[in-house]
């Protein structure tokens, strides 16, 4: 383990108990101070953090509204298996929580913009009213080791990859740590919940 990865983890782990502590402090600041972040680009014009933009990943423990108004089991979960992930060594980066419709609803003009035609932009991003982003139900983690981490241990946390082509994508599915994860969609567009 590098130096660096060691720092990473000390930051990630410290900025934790600090959060347990004081609750206000940004963990995600800490792990940026080690270089452990991760640019996601500009968000959609007309929408911000409040509507579940995040500008930079942040960690599982951050009080950002995409983290916070996940739903409360789902984020008691992910709490979980980043933590347990961190004594392994992998830091779990949130890409995306809870979305406002407002948000849901750029990303899907985007995406059919980006994909030309409504069929193909559903195979990536769901449309408004039916992700289950806006309902605080799904995640999407960052970096390779994270997805990596989480599709071997996720099902003990009820943490299930729901869509093939979406590795970074997980929900909450009950009995899960019992039974498994259940089988992947292909894509968004082969989920029935996206079906009207």
């Amino acid at each position: 383990m590098s130096k660096r990865t060691i720092i990473g983890i000390t930051s990630f782990l410290a900025g934790a108990a600090l959060l347990t502590l004081f609750g206000h402090l940004s963990v995600s600041r800490l792990v940026a101070s080690s270089g452990q972040m991760h640019t996601l680009g500009r968000a959609p014009e007309g929408v911000g953090e409040s509507d579940g933009v995040i500008a930079d990943s942040v960690a599982a423990f951050d009080e950002v509204p995409a983290v916070a108004r996940l739903q409360p089991d789902l984020r008691t979960a992910l709490r979980r298996a980043a933590g347990d992930a961190a004594r392994d060594g992998v830091v779990v980066r949130i890409n995306s929580g809870w979305r406002s419709a407002a948000y849901q609803e750029r990303l899907w003009q985007q995406a059919v913009s980006k994909y030309g035609t409504a069929a193909e932009a559903a195979r990536w991003v769901a449309p408004p009213d039916r992700s289950a982003h806006e309902f605080g139900e799904a995640v999407d983690v960052g970096g390779p080791d994270a997805t990596a981490w989480l599709s071997r241990h996720g099902a003990a946390y009820g943490l299930c990859r729901i869509y093939h082509n979406e590795p970074w994508h997980y929900e909450l599915r009950a009995g899960a740590a019992d039974h498994g994860c259940p089988t992947m969609y292909a894509d968004a567009a082969h989920d029935p919940r996206m079906q009207h």
